[in-house]
């Protein structure tokens, strides 16, 4: 048991939470998070239809008896209006404990949320953003740094920063995402204010984790260089490993190209195909630098266990150094 205030409101043995990654968020690897001691989370945007939600969420009750997340992707392109309060309804039906919020305010959605009993994260990536998500009923927030795969702020600001500044603004548990991988991450984002950390990178290279072996092994392979950023003019700022893909993504941009252009480069769709097929230089690939700390694909449950051990072989070290 590793007890910060993160692990009491979420009712989890380790404050470690599963990023709600496009594609990949779906039960499989979120039930293998939670049963070892996290916080799984599946990703709406997976399940279009309610019927197909509902069954993955029934499917992690099936795979697991552990509290688990449920991420809602609010950003602009995907704003569903009133289909968000049918997912919402869903996960009070079926127990759902934890939602995840992430892209623009979900102020509007907060009531029900709450009404349905369930604590709400929401991820941002500044201070300004986290005390709003205080103000509005966040239980916790997620902040993001610059070393985050997927989408970091605009302010490209590191998590050593960003962990240490939202943690004395906010009185809100806050959990540090972006550059997170080992127990040595674990324990820093710790020793900085934070109640628990946000992984989505470490969890794809595991056993437990749907894409295409060919991906985890690239994860294996590559250092903490082989990634990049792109769409900062279309507002939505993306990190990226190095690949075909995204360099002709940011090659189009530099060219001025607009998000009508950049879809067919970026679309979720090809990234769901090529997960599938194993084609690392066909789609642009979410993954952060992190990917340097990593080297072996394993068991989700190993993840876990060593990041807790490695914490704890860390605080004694600093504990021996500062006598």
């Amino acid at each position: 048991m590793l007890k910060t205030k993160f692990t009491e409101l979420a009712g989890i043995e380790y404050p470690i939470m599963q990023g709600g990654m496009q594609h990949l968020g779906v039960p499989q690897l979120a039930a293998a998070v939670s049963n070892a001691g996290g916080l799984g989370t599946i990703n709406i945007t997976i399940y279009p239809e309610m019927e197909d939600f509902r069954n993955a969420v029934c499917e992690m009750k099936r795979l697991t008896d552990k509290p688990f997340a449920v991420n809602i992707s609010l950003a602009p392109g995907l704003n569903m209006g009133e289909k968000i309060h049918q997912y919402i309804d869903v996960c009070g039906e079926e127990g759902v404990s934890v939602i995840e919020t992430a892209g623009r305010n979900p102020a509007e959605f907060v009531p029900h949320i709450k009404e349905a009993g369930i604590k709400l994260i929401h991820k941002c990536a500044g201070v300004k953003y986290a005390k709003k998500a205080e103000s509005f009923g966040a239980d916790a927030v997620t902040i993001v740094g610059y070393e985050v795969a997927g989408h970091p702020g605009m302010d490209e600001l590191g998590s050593f920063v960003l962990i240490n500044r939202v943690a004395s603004s906010v009185s809100i548990p806050v959990l540090a995402a972006g550059g997170i991988a080992d127990g040595k991450g674990l324990a820093a984002a710790l020793a900085l204010g934070a109640e628990g950390v946000v992984m989505g990178t470490r969890f794809v290279a595991t056993n437990e984790c749907t894409i295409h072996p060919n991906f985890k092994e690239m994860i294996v392979n590559s250092s903490e260089t082989d990634t990049m950023t792109c769409q900062r003019s279309i507002k939505n700022m993306a990190r990226y490993a190095k690949n075909d893909q995204s360099a002709k993504a940011l090659k189009l941009e530099l060219a001025g190209a607009g998000l009508d252009e950049l879809m067919p480069v970026i679309s979720g769709k090809l990234s769901q195909t090529c997960y599938r097929t194993g084609d690392t230089q066909g789609c642009v690939f979410a993954m952060g630098p992190a990917a340097g700390l990593i080297t072996e694909v394993k068991p989700v449950k190993a993840v876990i266990e060593d990041m807790v051990a490695d914490a704890g072989k860390t605080y004694k070290k600093l504990g021996d150094i500062l006598g």
